[in-house]
């Protein structure tokens, strides 16, 4: 391996800004870092990271793409280097478990587990479901594992065959909790953490877009004393993303996406819809077209999504038509614009939507269809923003 210090990463100081150089964080994750091009922390990681490293349990109210991965992937990265497993332990025991709503997000958080382990031996593995079982179970009995991301379901379906124990788990992270909620796993993450070790002989690292009553009881029944860290959702909405309302007719609809995909000013782009029915019509739609793009949606294969996955994040797919549900777990920088060709019911879901662009300090663009049927949805998405929508006509280049 090539020799390398810190002496090679220089970040300058900056007022109000924290640098990863500031947390003393062990060298092998300073360098992933530094290939990484991160520099400044973000809110929640400079909030996190100081009492995470130190111990302490967190609930964490953050949205997607503010962060909140890398910061609890290097709190127990960091422990791992500090204190080593040792060469006995047996396999299917890992040391950290990080649950994960959907199989994208799980996904990701595996691929940026990857990257910032790249120059430690720490192992990470994913389990989640509509992936062949066999070969996950192959991975996860090859070698000791450190860190396990896993959906609550296909995780159950490997406890109960004994091929995975929770026992020795040190770092339990909750990610999404209030979609576990929503979407019904909250009996099966109940088991899990059950199976886990007692809650004051681990660390829980607990993270939610709200916190209401539900969540935070939650909360409460699996942390001890956690340090509670609220990062606004308005400022992930709204300071780097410029927000506009096109007001069209249903009829229009369709014929105005595709004067906007095909304008000069649109780059790589994911446009929403809010069921799948609506995103194969619209894919169809588009191809007949001649517009490069691809469906992500549920009810699409596994192999086929990750694929469509990788080539979004490749560059070699300019556009993506999404269900919300599919489009949870996509981090990819530089995505100019977020579409709305349907409005979403839950204003929560609207931010998650528009939170895919305008990402680590840059500049993007969200455009909103309105129409007679999606006005019904505008006031709850005004009233979550604090803001009042100015609905204009449609402008192209």
């Amino acid at each position: 391996m090539t020799k390398w210090s810190l002496d090679k990463f220089i970040v300058p100081e900056v007022a109000d800004k924290d640098r990863f150089h500031d947390f003393e964080l062990p060298d092998p994750i300073m360098r992933a870092i530094c290939e990484l091009e991160y520099q400044y922390c973000t809110p929640i990681q400079s909030k996190t990271l100081p009492l995470s490293l130190a111990d302490y349990d967190i609930t964490g109210q953050a949205q997607t793409g503010t962060g909140k991965t890398a910061a609890f992937l290097i709190t127990l990265l960091t422990r791992f280097w500090e204190s080593p497993r040792s060469s006995n332990s047996p396999t299917g025991t890992p040391r950290a478990l990080i649950l994960a709503p959907t199989r994208e997000l799980a996904l990701q958080i595996e691929s940026d587990s990857n990257d910032l382990s790249k120059y430690m031996e720490e192992s990470t593995v994913c389990v989640v479901g509509g992936i062949d079982f066999k070969k996950q179970r192959e991975k996860l009995l090859a070698q000791p594992v450190d860190i396990l991301i896993a959906t609550p379901g296909r995780l159950i379906d490997f406890v109960n065959r004994k091929d995975i124990d929770l026992k020795e788990v040190e770092i339990l992270v909750i990610d999404e909790a209030d979609r576990m909620l929503d979407m019904g796993f909250i009996p099966d993450v109940r088991r899990i953490v059950y199976k886990t070790p007692h809650k004051r002989k681990r660390q829980t690292l607990f993270f939610s877009a709200t916190f209401n009553d539900d969540v935070m009881r939650l909360a409460q029944s699996w942390t001890i004393q956690p340090e509670h860290i609220i990062i606004e959702p308005d400022s992930v909405a709204t300071d780097t993303v410029d927000q506009k309302f096109w007001l069209l007719s249903n009829l229009e609809k369709e014929q105005s996406l595709l004067k906007l995909l095909k304008s000069q000013s649109i780059g790589q782009s994911i446009v929403f819809t809010n069921r799948r029915d609506q995103t194969h019509n619209l894919t169809q739609y588009l191809k007949s077209n001649k517009v490069q793009c691809e469906a992500l949606a549920g009810d699409i294969p596994q192999k086929k999504r990750l694929a469509t996955l990788n080539r979004f994040k490749d560059g070699s797919l300019k556009f993506l038509i999404a269900t919300d549900v599919a489009g949870r777990g996509i981090h990819v920088e530089g995505i100019s614009h977020v579409i709305n060709f349907t409005l979403p019911e839950d204003p929560e879901d609207y931010v998650h939507r528009i939170g895919r662009t305008g990402r680590a300090g840059n500049e993007g663009t969200s455009i909103s269809f309105v129409t007679e049927d999606d006005a019904f949805n505008l006031p709850a998405i005004e009233e979550y923003l604090g803001m009042q929508a100015n609905c204009e006509q449609p402008e192209f280049d």
